[in-house]
């Protein structure tokens, strides 16, 4: 046979198996186990599960087409044309496989004995944690995920995926050490502060204000700032939610060798250890005021003295110690323009997430898990954090409670989507033709 022949034969069997394999990919709805509460949230399994059967259907069409072209046209090609065309076509597969695998990840843990209810509860914590006291343009689902190692992570929603498709959901990667403390609340919240922050477009819009006070005070801190304002916004989001328990949950996290705390940080948009907790204390400060925020930076100066570090880089460290008032006056006065003019400040349950009000409510709470499961799981989180902070709570209890808690917020918001479900179903019954009805009881 001539080479031509023994391409067009090579090329063909692995299109053909692409197929194969390709068909061997199921939705998650058929292969995969777990209890009801342990679902994703139904809109965000939707949504899912439409991105990847749109990827798997242009990639079948595009393996149909590819193959119609071999035995037509395509059998008078060159083989290196063959091939070439070919090469693009498995490329697309395994871009099909990653997307797949990116959302295995996020699936296959719900299945885990507890864990997975575990997962759906923090599910409905993100939700929680994204609404704010402005309306944000899109309408984003969110789920949850754990992973090794220390830090947490967003794939926000709209961002391209592999193959450059916008995710459809936003995807938070969690630390599994941190479960299930008050802690895992400040790393999740600060990821859907990423989420929140490019929905009303809080990085640009601070960013111009931030450069444009930089080039009045170049010998200022305002240009680090400006670098580190991504990770700042969303330090604020975590604190506007949570109170205290968000900067105890940084502490916790950024609590590390000298070296690394006091690092400077290059072009990493993450800012500075040290820095980072007292911009967060001073967040805390201005949004609900109490001494816990002095004695929380006083605590952190104590842990990570300045002694020893070389002298300009203390004075640095000053410089910027000196301006943060300044730049958390600057972040609480802006106007976004996506916030319809309200001043970021603002749009936070100042109120409800005061000090002295969350120790209120943990007094009226007492132990009481089921009257606790009716509430906002943010508020939750920012009651038990106040109350573990002022020692009302050992970690022990905190995490007896929440782990309950998380169970429940799962079982509801299951229940919750089947009962919106059943009504659904007679609803449209209800609507239907007579006919219809009669028809479908024959």
């Amino acid at each position: 046979m001539s080479a031509q022949t023994i391409c067009t034969g090579l090329i063909d069997s692995e299109a053909r198996g692409l197929l194969a394999r390709l068909d061997q990919i199921r939705p998650f709805v058929m292969h995969e186990t777990m209890v009801l509460a342990a679902a994703l949230p139904p809109r965000a399994q939707w949504r899912i599960e439409k991105f990847l059967h749109t990827g798997r259907n242009d990639l079948r069409r595009q393996i149909d087409e590819f193959l119609g072209w071999l035995h037509a046209d395509g059998r008078h090609a060159s083989p290196e044309e063959q091939q070439k065309r070919f090469v693009r076509i498995r490329l697309q597969f395994n871009v099909v496989l990653s997307q797949f695998d990116l959302f295995t990840e996020v699936v296959t843990q719900r299945s885990e004995h507890s864990t997975g209810v575990w997962l759906s509860g923090l599910d409905a914590l993100a939700q929680d944690a994204l609404r704010v006291g402005v309306p944000m343009a899109g309408d984003v689902d969110l789920v949850v995920y754990l992973a090794r190692g220390a830090g947490a992570a967003i794939r926000r929603a709209h961002t391209r995926l592999p193959g450059g498709h916008p995710n459809p959901v936003g995807i938070i990667r969690l630390p599994r050490e941190r479960m299930i403390g008050s802690g895992i609340a400040s790393s999740l919240i600060h990821e859907v502060g990423h989420q929140g922050a490019a929905q009303l477009d809080l990085v640009r819009s601070l960013r111009q204000e931030i450069d444009h006070r930089a080039a009045r005070t170049p010998d200022a801190a305002w240009g680090v700032w400006s670098l580190w304002i991504s990770e700042i916004v969303a330090d604020l989001w975590s604190v506007g939610k949570v109170g205290v328990t968000s900067t105890l949950g940084l502490l916790a996290v950024v609590s590390l060798p000298r070296y690394f705390v006091f690092r400077p940080t290059g072009t990493d948009p993450h800012p500075m250890p040290y820095l980072r907790v007292l911009i967060s204390a001073a967040i805390g400060r201005s949004l609900y005021p109490h001494r816990q925020w002095d004695e929380l930076a006083a605590t952190w100066r104590a842990m990570y003295p300045l002694t020893g570090l070389p002298a300009e880089h203390v004075a640095w460290i000053h410089k910027c110690e000196e301006e943060i008032d300044d730049l958390i006056d600057l972040l609480l006065h802006h106007r976004p323009p996506a916030a319809g003019g309200r001043e970021l400040g603002s749009i936070w349950p100042l109120r409800e997430r005061q000090p002295d009000r969350l120790l209120r409510l943990h007094a009226d709470w007492g132990n009481d898990v089921g009257r606790m499961a009716r509430q906002s799981p943010s508020l939750v989180f920012a009651v038990l954090g106040q109350a573990k902070a002022m020692g009302l709570i050992s970690a022990q209890t905190e995490n007896a409670q929440l782990s309950d808690l998380l169970t429940a917020w799962a079982v509801r918001s299951s229940l919750d989507t089947t009962g919106r479900n059943s009504q659904l179903v007679r609803d449209r019954r209800a609507s239907a033709p007579v006919s219809t009805l009669s028809t479908r009881r024959r």
